[in-house]
């Protein structure tokens, strides 16, 4: 029986508690639950239920769970098996929903309840036999990469001056010659090696066999004790005067080859993050602040929003903000993957980091710390590098099972050594071969070195991929599905023809001006801009609605006017009428089209529009790309059929989907699975989030809302459509990369410890193979580091984008 105390948001009665209170008791091994509405908490009393249903219960009945976010730096931490033990220490601790454990970053990423002490996390770390601190603190680190490495280096340098000169009666040896050492010379080169420099080794296996578990660091230790020991022992039995042959090199060899393979990793691991540290050195410490028409150099915590910043030629700009004054260009290449600078004048967004070009910029802060687009961006990444990927669950259940094993199978090849008759120094050097060349480590690191390496390129590239699973999915996919308006086309549109039924075109314009003001929808600024170009002045609409899927209307002097596309018209029961024929001809030419209609007092027509957008620059590259793939191509759009086909032919779609509702791209997606497809959803747009969310993967385009970006797995930076196959196209490369990985890791264990068992390796040969394995598997990760998005749009299609659809 366990008691444990939820905290509860959004009750305000005692029929909440209640409500609360049964919610819970019906959840299945939940014993008792009493719920106290003052303190918001629910105690309950239950025996081994899931967290997890405990939250959809309290959800259900309408009221929240609060949760919080954790992250954990993990010093100690070797190979797979403390990946493991890590993570079920944190599982254990009251309170902890779930936990992620990455080697490669050394961090532990938590989501638990409000409230929980940090302090019992770490506690549960230190009594797993490893360090843990908060990644928050404002405390720095004494043990930082560059001193962790540093330190690494001169323990690989002293550690191959004590190991070379026992290894050289071994290189006489191998030219013909004879020569030894003396035994209490071997002995002195041997002891700093085999307990200095393998100190950690002791330490670490001493944590794990208290935590009754095994790790990378208890197979070293045991293969280098028993190769000293056995040293020690025909040292000691060996007659007076004479020289017998010493494993002193065996133990100080192996010693020295699995620091230099840690050191050699930790480089290798550091050189996976570098896509984070290039983000974070992009945040500048202090701006210029001017206030009362003075400059005044302040700290980047001391801004506000609205403060005015002046940001001088070559300068970062410290926050995210709306240009005032001044013409530049800003070099946002680290940001969003664009290498040509984006010109920059008022008006014009900047963005946190981007650097400012030959102009003074007077800027207004728009978003600060934690919510400019760089910090979300550096979240992103972090979350990405943090998760774990479905494949990595394989490796979780194998590595659980390593250590033992692989004691297991040394214990078995001393004895059946001893039992063939061999004498107890070759069963006992066997037996260590296999310890020393077992590595959970290429295990452990196989999966989360190549996620970050692919993750960080294509950030560095403008393709931010938020989790692991949709870095695993998007390998796969089939079929891609595009939004057309702000997706394939430029979302900008014009208005190209307009028709009033009374003549009176500038009153249309006026009041279709009217019902748009304030409205961010494209289409609502192709009609504003005309109006702003022509001089209209534009009255005041009341009580404007959003009509879903159809339009807009309001109340403009006593009149109901609304507008909109077709459905508009058959919901009013109107007719197109004498404008039949201008809207057959208009949607023929791809024109989206929008109807102006009176409701009230007299329902009927009042003038048509039709809006002409212009297709993005990489749109035919990247349809004809996929294709190239054998990827399936399906535009997906709420506009007309005949402005959707338009697209399509110029582009090559030949699947289309038009005039269809927000709620409905959901569902012409889930069609799209349910035969048999794995579907990628591309769109900018809230319209687009359900389908975003449908699909398989959903890759939200740059520019576009915060909601359609929270709904997608992937969101590209900039609004180029050539970043979809590149997208899919590092997922591939990744993906590839983490089951090469896993390949090289289970193969090189599937055939080193046999060959160990069996005789056929000497144990400074499998001290180096172990340590060399993990350096292996991290250096192929990086290989991604250089991977490019393909540009393969040919001039033909560049310049037929540029019309106007």
């Amino acid at each position: 029986m366990t008691s444990i105390d939820l905290p509860i948001a959004g009750m305000t009665c005692a029929s909440c508690a209640g409500r609360v209170e049964r919610a819970l008791t019906q959840v299945p091994g939940v014993r008792s639950a009493s719920v106290n509405l003052a303190s918001e908490r629910a105690h309950l009393e239950l025996a081994d239920t899931p967290f997890e249903q405990l939250l959809q219960a309290v959800q259900n009945a309408g009221y929240q769970v609060p949760s919080d976010e954790l992250e954990l730096a993990i010093d100690g931490m070797t190979c797979a098996s403390c990946v493991g033990r890590v993570e079920r220490a944190l599982g254990k601790v009251a309170g902890v929903l779930s936990v992620t454990v990455n080697l490669a970053s050394e961090r532990a990423h938590l989501r638990l309840l409000a409230g929980v002490d940090p302090a019992s996390l770490l506690q549960a770390v230190q009594a797993a036999g490893y360090q843990g601190r908060l990644l928050d603190a404002e405390q720095p680190s004494a043990d930082s990469g560059e001193q962790r490495l540093r330190r690494e280096r001169w323990a690989v340098l002293l550690g191959l001056a004590l190991a070379l000169p026992l290894m050289a009666p071994m290189l006489v040896d191998w030219f013909g010659g004879h020569w030894m050492l003396p035994a209490w010379v071997q002995f002195l080169l041997a002891t700093p090696a085999q307990f200095v420099l393998g100190a950690r080794f002791y330490r670490a296996a001493w944590r794990a066999l208290r935590a009754r578990t095994g790790n990378m660091d208890l197979l070293v230790a045991l293969g280098t004790s028993a190769a000293y020991g056995l040293s020690l022992y025909l040292w000691w039995q060996a007659p007076s005067g004479a020289m017998p042959h010493l494993y002193f090199e065996a133990a100080a060899v192996v010693i020295a080859l699995v620091l230099l393979g840690k050191y050699l990793e930790s480089r290798a691991k550091r050189q996976t993050t570098s896509a984070i540290r290039a983000l974070e050195a992009l945040r500048p410490e202090r701006a210029t602040r001017l206030r009362d028409g003075q400059e005044q150099d302040v700290a980047i915590a001391e801004l506000q929003l609205g403060d005015l910043l002046v940001v001088k030629p070559g300068e970062r700009f410290p926050v995210d903000g709306e240009v005032l004054e001044g013409q530049s260009h800003a070099d946002e290449a680290l940001i969003s993957g664009e290498s040509l600078p984006v010109a920059k004048a008022p008006g014009a967004p900047v963005t946190a980091g981007a650097i400012n070009g030959e102009g003074r910029l007077l800027v207004r802060t728009s978003a600060l710390g934690g919510e400019t687009v760089l910090a979300r961006i550096i979240r992103l990444v972090e979350d990405a590098q943090a998760a774990k990927a479905p494949i990595q669950k394989l490796v979780d259940k194998v590595s659980a099972l390593f250590v033992p094993a692989v004691l297991a199978i040394a214990l078995l090849t001393l004895l059946v050594w001893l039992t063939l008759g061999a004498g107890l120094e070759t069963a006992l050097l066997n037996a260590v071969a296999v310890l020393v060349i077992a590595c959970p480590c290429a295990l452990g690191l196989a999966t989360p070195t190549a996620i970050m390496a692919g993750t960080g390129v294509a950030a560095k590239h403008g393709i931010l991929i938020k989790d692991a699973e949709a870095l695993e999915v998007a390998h796969a996919v089939s079929a891609v599905a595009f939004d057309k308006t702000g997706t394939l086309t430029s979302g900008s549109p014009r208005i190209a023809h307009l028709q009033a039924l009374d003549g009176d075109e500038a009153q249309l314009l006026q009041l279709a001006g009217a019902l748009q003001r304030g409205s961010e929808h494209p289409l609502s600024k192709a009609v504003l801009a005309a109006c702003a170009e022509r001089g209209l002045v534009l009255a005041e609409v009341r009580d404007s609605q959003a009509l879903a899927g159809r339009g807009i209307a309001g109340t403009l002097a006593g009149r109901r006017l609304a507008l909109g596309n077709r459905r508009l018209l058959d919901d009013n029961g109107l007719q197109p009428g004498e404008l039949t024929a201008r809207a057959q001809a208009w949607e023929a030419e791809g024109r989206t089209l929008s109807w102006l209609l009176e409701q009230q007092p007299q329902p009927r027509v009042l003038g048509l529009f039709a809006f002409g957008d212009t297709l993005k620059p990489g749109a035919a590259a990247a349809i004809a790309e996929l294709d190239a793939r054998g990827v399936s191509t399906h535009l997906i759009s709420g506009d007309n059929r005949g402005s959707a086909q338009a697209v399509a032919s110029v582009l090559g779609i030949a699947d289309v989907h038009a005039e269809v509702l927000p709620a409905d791209k959901a569902a012409t997606v889930a069609a799209l699975k349910a035969g048999g497809a794995v579907v990628a959803m591309v769109g900018d747009g809230i319209n687009d989030a359900p389908a975003l969310a449908a699909a398989d993967v959903g890759i939200a385009m740059g520019g576009g809302t915060d909601v359609a970006m929270h709904a997608a797995g992937i969101t590209l930076m900039r609004g180029d459509p050539r970043l979809v196959p590149a997208a899919l196209e590092i997922s591939r490369r990744t993906y590839a990369k983490i089951r090469q990985n896993l390949f090289w890791a289970f193969i090189y264990n599937l055939v080193g410890i046999p060959l160990a068992a069996c005789g056929l390796l000497d144990p400074m040969f499998a001290g180096a193979a172990m340590a060399f394995s993990s350096v292996s598997v991290v250096s192929n990760a990086l290989l991604l580091k250089r991977w490019k998005p393909h540009a393969n749009a040919d001039s033909a299609a560049q310049s037929e984008t540029r019309g106007a659809m």
